[in-house]
């Protein structure tokens, strides 16, 4: 090989260690980058030249021309990507479950951070106690009525707070699936720029793919995801089992907004059918409710757990917690097969609707006893009758008291369309528990206080022991706090296993400052040995020259 040919030889290695301190300084400055992913440089030899045909015991006479920068490129590993990315989309969900009961015990006051509902029902037993005591007493009656109007203006006030809730988490909904779109469209226009650039071959759009991955580390959080990368550095991704991004199209999903509840249905929109109106020459599309079925994003009918692996992703999670309606006591009612045969598959799968439909049917069976007593509509005959509890809204089959007032129909008895009686709030002796002797009624007082103490009620279908009305308190208290409980040992274990999973990525992808600096130092000498070598070759060619002057 001719001496001055030899400088390239030089020139190459200086060029290919230039590349790489490069890189290594590229890693160093984003060490506390949040997404980035470490960088590498591939080397690869010139091609040989022959410098002689002529075969030789040990081969032709070849010479080498240095070294050439391959590319930069990033240090992954799929499958603890994969890994990651399911595991914390799991802990998302039980995240959201986690939430969705510690909000319950918050609105119910039983988590120490406001004035419990049991206050309410502590305070109406002792009325009753005090009556029972003493039924003509002005001042017993006075606190009894007095009671009762602050049991169902609290017990509204709360089962109003759960619907509340119920309506931030379906404006969560459309939140999430917004952001899923936004996401999906992002990662395609980033997929046509990774396509265009990596298409040459000349570099790797590395921070375009860091970018990327971000993205898919945040579609994971909203729900299941799979993903595969093609030849030309194309991802496609896979939402709940359905295309999300593909051959250049983004399935976008869609909300249908169910016109009784309020309540939005995620649905793929490529998956269902709409028909469109015109009204003063524009066009509204309206999607079929017939064709959501097969177009919904999640199966919510199916049981959800780990080991079916569907108990991903918090958009999931928060479906779940809010269910599909405002829950009532006709949802858990013993007397009702349909509510029975369909409470594990609807309302015990959501959190909110449980909580809503058994406090519901406490305050149901509470103020329908009172009024069965007090009316003399039961068991109990009454010299006196009069309705404590009416109705808002009343219905057909709703009758009229000798007070005045309308005793209504057990459905009109519901959360929310409950208050007390207004003639006995403004007169608490229009109660007058008096036989026509004049003596006292401690028939209906005792019936009451039986009442509050007889153990004839159950939690939910799925429960058989039988409690009194503080004990349904106590035990669904205790339900939504084990709930809460087991759903934040789970979430503690995935972030257990997240953690684990990060790291051990982190120790893939993630800058080691420590041995960049190892890099930085391997690539220096490099180059100096680089330099030196061209200045052997500068000296040589020098004296060369002299010698021939």
């Amino acid at each position: 090989m001719p001496l001055m040919s030899s400088l390239y030889l030089g020139v190459s290695g200086l060029q290919t260690s230039s590349n790489a301190l490069n890189t290594t300084a590229h890693n160093m400055s984003n060490v506390d980058t949040a997404g980035y992913t470490r960088q590498q440089i591939s080397q690869a030899t010139r091609t040989y030249v022959n410098v002689s045909n002529m075969m030789k015991p040990d081969g032709k006479m070849q010479t080498g021309l240095g070294v050439v920068y391959a590319e930069t490129r990033q240090v992954r590993d799929y499958f603890l990507d994969r890994s990651l990315r399911q595991e914390s989309g799991r802990k998302e969900f039980y995240s959201e479950q986690t939430k969705a009961a510690e909000q319950i015990e918050d609105i119910l006051g039983e988590s120490g951070a406001g004035i419990s509902f049991s206050r309410s029902l502590d305070n109406l037993w002792v009325a009753v106690e005090e009556l029972d005591k003493d039924p003509t007493s002005l001042t017993n009656q006075s606190l009894f009525i007095t009671r009762c109007g602050e049991f169902v203006e609290n017990a509204n006030d709360v089962y109003d707070s759960l619907k509340e809730y119920q309506q931030n988490l379906n404006a969560t909904v459309v939140n999430y699936v917004d952001s899923i779109n936004k996401a999906a469209a992002r990662i395609e226009e980033l997929n046509q720029q990774i396509v265009k650039i990596e298409g040459g071959k000349l570099e790797n759009a590395n921070d375009l793919r860091d970018e990327r991955n971000a993205l898919l580390d945040k579609l994971s959080s909203y729900a299941s995801i799979k993903f595969t990368e093609d030849g030309v550095g194309y991802v496609h991704v896979q939402l709940e089992g359905k295309d999300l991004v593909k051959g250049g199209t983004v399935n976008k999903i869609d909300i249908y907004t169910d016109p009784r509840t309020g309540f939005d249905t995620p649905f793929w929109s490529n998956l269902a059918t709409y028909s469109e109106s015109y009204y003063n020459g524009n066009i509204t599309k309206t999607v079929d409710e017939e064709s959501l079925k097969g177009a919904k994003l999640f199966d919510l009918t199916r049981e959800i757990a780990t080991e079916y692996n569907n108990d991903i992703g918090s958009l999931k999670g928060v479906l779940l917690a809010r269910g599909d309606h405002f829950a009532t006591f006709a949802d858990i009612d013993p007397n009702d097969p349909v509510a029975m045969a369909d409470y594990e598959d609807g309302i015990a799968q959501s959190s909110i609707m449980n909580a809503e439909a058994e406090f519901d049917m406490l305050i149901h069976n509470i103020v329908s006893k009172i009024n069965e007593i007090f009316s003399g509509k039961g068991e109990t005959p009454s010299a006196n009758p009069v309705t404590i509890f009416t109705a808002l809204s009343t219905s057909s089959t709703d009758t009229t008291s000798k007070d005045g007032a309308v005793y209504p129909d057990q459905e009109d008895l519901r959360c929310g369309n409950i208050h007390l009686n207004q003639a006995l709030k403004a007169t608490p002796s229009l109660l007058s528990l008096k036989t026509a002797e004049g003596e006292e009624d401690k028939v209906v007082t005792s019936a009451l206080k039986d009442a509050f103490e007889e153990e004839s009620y159950t939690l939910n279908p799925s429960v058989t022991t039988r409690v009194s009305f503080n004990g349904y308190y106590n035990a669904m208290i205790g339900q939504v706090s084990n709930a809460g409980s087991v759903f934040k040992s789970i979430e503690a274990a995935q972030e257990i296993t997240v953690n684990s999973l990060d790291n051990a990525r982190l120790q893939v992808v993630g800058v080691n400052s420590d041995e960049e600096l190892e890099f930085m130092v391997m690539f220096q000498n490099a180059y100096n040995a680089s330099s030196r070598f061209i200045n052997v070759v500068n000296s040589m060619l020098g004296t060369l020259i002299e010698q021939m002057q």
